[in-house]
This record gives structure tokens, sequence and C-alpha cells, in this order.
């Protein structure tokens, strides 16, 4: 909840009292409560919306594209990985991104690994970050994840695909000249 009211407001101690007024007001409307969505949704929006007011407020306004990222107008990959118009299956991969089914099972599921992609994780964009650790380390559904951070199907499934790309190039070089 730190991170997600982080998104929106200057400070962390801002970001504090933002998650200590959510759970207030999860308190206070519990009873309100329809169940249209999961629980955690309900509490993410009310976090969300509390956090908007108190970013607003307090004067910091954020363009949204400063938070899904500078990379917007750029291809998540280079074209060239991609088979040209007129080839057999236009637009497929050229070549498939490496396979690392021969790498030892305990490295992939080293703490080295793990820490690699927290870090590349921790590199992105606070909304790219933020969809990724939603979605596959937390495993909640798109439509939580939309519902919870109030983005279009569209824009979450632009921030997923740019993250776990990102973090797939990351994986890719650290990888990179090991024996598999």
């Amino acid at each position: 909840m730190l991170r997600v009211a982080r998104m929106y407001v200057a400070s962390m101690a801002v970001a504090e009292e933002v998650v200590q007024e959510a759970w207030l007001g999860v308190l206070q409307g519990i009873g309100r409560f329809e169940g249209r969505s999961s629980l955690r949704t309900w509490i993410f929006r009310i976090l969300v919306n509390i956090a908007k007011t108190r970013g607003q407020r307090e004067g910091r306004s954020v363009p949204f594209a400063t938070l899904a990222g500078d990379d917007l107008d750029r291809p998540t990959w280079d074209p060239s990985a991609f088979r040209g118009p007129g080839e057999p299956l236009a637009g497929s991969w050229s070549s498939l991104p490496d396979d690392w089914s021969g790498v030892p099972e305990e490295q992939l599921l080293g703490s080295e690994t793990r820490l690699a992609i927290a870090h590349a994780i921790d590199a992105l964009p606070p909304m790219q970050a933020e969809v990724i650790r939603l979605r596959d380390v937390l495993g909640w559904s798109s439509e939580e994840v939309r519902n919870a951070l109030d983005l279009t199907e569209t824009n979450q499934r632009v921030l997923l695909h740019r993250a776990r790309a990102k973090v797939r190039r990351a994986l890719d070089s650290r990888f990179e000249g090991s024996d598999r």
C-alpha cells in the first residue's frame, strides 16, 4: 500500500499518512462494502482515491506519462527481432528469446536471480513496477489491478508488457555468457 500511495504523494511520510487514512476509511466504510469487487480491490481504490486527493492538495502534479515511463513512443523490442512484411508469419519473432531450460534449477531459483528480478522491477518507472508487482509477484488478476490503480484495460496491458520486457532483458543480460 505504501508503494502505491508513494506514486501520488511527494514524500514517504505523506504516503504513510495516506495509508493510515485509507485504513480508517476501510474501517468506517466496511458496512457499505457491496462485494461488487474483491475486498482487496475495494481497499486499494480507497487508498488511490485518498492518495490522489492528498497529492493534489500537496501541490504535487505528476503527469501520468512520467509514471508510466519515458519510453511510451519507442518500441518495446527492436523491430528487427520480428519477421518483416511479406515473410511467412509476418510480425512473429524472427528468433525466439534465449531458452533458459538448460540453466540449472538452483541458479534459476537462487537468491541471486530473485535479487536480479527485484532490482529490475525497482528500476522500472513507478506505474510499470506496480503493475508487474501486483500481477506477477502478488498474483492479482488483470481486473483487480485495473480497478485498484484506476487503469484502462489497454493501459494496464501496455504497462505490464513493457515491464515484463524490461525485466526479461535484464535477466537475459544477467544470464548472458553463463553455462546453459
